[in-house]
């Protein structure tokens, strides 16, 4: 199949180690970043500048910048990974409609609308992948992240239907589900806070973005080619 993959959010952690394992597994990098350009620097110093085909600013969480995106692909797309996103922490009764709005476009109608505009060329070529990160609050849901668990078991229902429209095109659609994993997402724990995780983790330590980079280089390649509408837990085997 083709090698030229779209990066949504490759400027975070989990992002930048998806981008380093696909760039090693002979991928070309169409790499998508919002606000942290300084990222985007240091990825371009990590990775071999030949396999960045380029870079796209937008905001996603926009209508404009959705489609800011989309008017910038210039390079066919063999394979989507959406490794972007923004938790918010808070009560629901709390929440502000702007809020809702902010992080249902993010995380739901942005994923729609890119996969609507790319799939159809990887209909006609009969070969394709996408790839979700999503959250295993997704499916275990979260008190004090209504929102996010709301979003993230959108986009896993979104994998498990749309994967059966696309798997007799060739089309593999999946997702990997983390659990607690190191990033700066969870900077705000306390350390106490995240012993306590840790210990209800049977793998006894945090998952990495190397974790889940993993992960998903498995569902890129060849040897995949079974799996459509799975999420993959990438937890430790931590189940909340």
């Amino acid at each position: 199949m083709g090698k030229n993959v779209l990066i949504i959010g490759a400027s975070g952690d989990i992002g930048t180690s998806i981008a380093k394992r696909l760039a090693r597994d002979g991928w070309q990098l169409m790499l998508h970043y919002n606000q942290n350009k300084q990222a985007m620097e240091t990825n371009r110093l990590r990775l071999n500048n030949e396999s960045i085909l380029m870079e796209i600013q937008a905001d996603l969480s926009e209508e404009t910048g959705i489609n800011r995106l989309l008017n910038e692909l210039v390079f066919p797309v063999d394979g989507i990974v959406f490794a972007g996103g923004k938790a918010h922490f808070g009560l629901f009764q709390d929440t502000d409609e702007q809020v809702m709005d902010f992080m249902l476009t993010l995380h739901v109608k942005a994923p729609w609308m890119i996969t609507k505009h790319l799939i159809p060329a990887m209909i006609r070529e009969k070969q394709g992948r996408i790839v979700f990160i999503t959250s295993v609050w997704g499916e275990a849901g979260a008190g004090n992240e209504v929102i996010y668990s709301s979003v993230k078991g959108a986009q896993n229902s979104f994998v498990k239907a749309l994967a059966k429209e696309a798997a007799p095109s060739g089309i593999a659609v999946n997702a990997v589900s983390p659990g607690f994993i190191d990033t700066k997402m969870n900077q705000h724990l306390q350390a106490e806070e995240k012993a306590t995780i840790i210990d209800a983790i049977p793998a006894n330590r945090p998952g990495t973005a190397e974790d889940v980079a993993n992960t998903v280089s498995f569902l890129m390649n060849g040897q995949s080619d079974y799996i459509h509408g799975e999420i993959i837990h990438v937890s430790g085997g931590w189940k909340s």
